[in-house]
């Protein structure tokens, strides 16, 4: 029988998915406030008896904070949303974070251990949301409108990227504690959401097998296709070299001077242009040239990059970041497509924490990579030279994986 998006329902009239979306949007609020808190909160500190450079380095020494437990969790996480019921993983999860977070509610004074410390422990919970989480829309909606609904999940995200730090920067003009207990609020508020999908899910993975057997299937299934190998690994290195975000606390304090209020709309600006685009392929899915448009798309990130590096007007530098974060959804629905078409239903959790894997890196470590280079040429020198290493590997990588090159529509994606 003949099946298109346009005769199945719109996802969000699809219950479980609705709240699904909900939940998303919750999180990522609870998130993108929580990093702009932790920033400016590291970085003011630091101010007080550091240089800028120095300062940027302890800015990065979050992105390493939160990049060791993901690390470490990440096979595990996999194999755990393909072995249990996905619900419940990502309800565990959201419970985890914000336990993590309440650490800081509670506590009388801000030391700097004790925000690496919650650092470490928000960020071994979430590793076992994003695999599960991602692994559950396919479950909830049908085929057909599966591409739109993943579109419609960058939404939710993004919705959640650009008022979570416009939130945060205002909370924490208030005071830490308050930005820190909106968190947790918000995670709290995502849980209840998660916990109205009520629909019957049945857990995946029962075949036999060792479980380090089935985490290194899920790596090998992604390195035998070169189409997947090459989109995962062209998000995560041009984002681990070209990513400016680490560095907006400095931006914000010492170049363009417009306080933690105005680090919340710095922050919220890369996501006002992600969610613009994702509402667009939301309702204008790609059909063809999928490859090259995400070539394009990492060229036009990394050129965006450079322009706000140099930038001291803080409306233009709020221009790149709106157009880097719009490039940066292409990619960023392209590689996502590829994954859910192109992986089996019982693996979608090990291939989604790998996913996951390569794009904390390219976050977390992109972070540490950001603070170490300004502190050796400065934030400046170190976002132009992101956003050239950026452009550099798009046309790299066009050379390397020419099959992501000339793939011209999602199906092309073969193992």
């Amino acid at each position: 029988m003949k099946d298109s998006s346009n005769q199945a329902p719109h996802p969000l009239r699809i219950a479980p998915y609705r709240w699904y979306w909900i939940a998303r949007i919750l999180a990522m609020l609870a998130q993108s406030n929580l990093v702009v808190a932790l920033g400016w909160l590291v970085y003011d500190a630091a101010r007080e008896t550091l240089d800028m450079r120095s300062a940027s380095l302890r800015i990065g020494l979050i992105g390493l904070a939160q990049f060791v437990p993901v690390l470490l969790f990440n096979p595990v996480a996999g194999l755990a949303a393909d072995r249990f019921d996905r619900r419940f993983v990502v309800r565990l999860s959201l419970l985890g974070q914000a336990a993590a977070v309440s650490v800081l509610c509670l506590a009388g004074r801000h030391e700097i251990g004790l925000v690496y410390a919650v650092a470490v422990g928000f960020a071994g919970a979430r590793a076992f949301y994003m695999p599960a989480m991602n692994a559950l829309a396919p479950a909830l909606v049908p085929v057909a409108v599966l591409p739109r609904a993943i579109a419609l999940s960058a939404v939710a995200g993004r919705i959640g990227g650009i008022l979570g730090p416009v939130l945060g920067g205002y909370a924490y003009a208030l005071g830490g504690t308050w930005a820190f207990a909106l968190s947790a609020a918000l995670l709290a508020l995502a849980f209840g959401a998660q916990c109205m999908i009520r629909i019957a899910i049945e857990p995946h993975a029962r075949a036999d097998g060792h479980p380090l057997t089935r985490i290194v299937e899920g790596m090998q299934y992604v390195v035998r296709s070169r189409v997947l190998l090459g989109a995962i690994s062209l998000d995560l290195f041009a984002v681990l070299f070209g990513g400016a975000t680490a560095l907006l606390p400095a931006y914000a304090r010492d170049i363009l001077m417009v306080g933690p209020t105005g680090l919340g709309l710095l922050r919220s600006a890369s996501s006002v242009g992600a969610v613009t685009m994702a509402i667009w392929l939301s309702a204008h899915p790609l059909q063809r040239s999928v490859g090259p448009a995400m070539f394009l798309a990492v060229a036009i990130f990394g050129a965006a990059t450079c322009i706000f590096g140099l930038s001291s007007w803080l409306w233009l530098s709020l221009a790149m970041l709106v157009l880097l974060g719009a490039a940066d959804m292409v990619s960023v629905y392209v590689r996502q497509t590829m994954v859910q078409v192109a992986t089996p239903d019982a693996m979608r959790g090990r291939i989604g924490a790998t996913s996951s894997l390569f794009i904390t890196a390219s976050n977390e470590l992109g972070e540490l990579e950001s603070g170490l280079a300004a502190a050796w040429i400065g934030p400046v020198g170190a976002v132009v030279a992101g956003g050239v290493m950026a452009m550099a590997i798009a046309g790299l990588w066009s050379l390397i994986f020419p099959q992501l090159r000339r793939a011209q529509r999602f199906d092309d994606v073969a193992a």
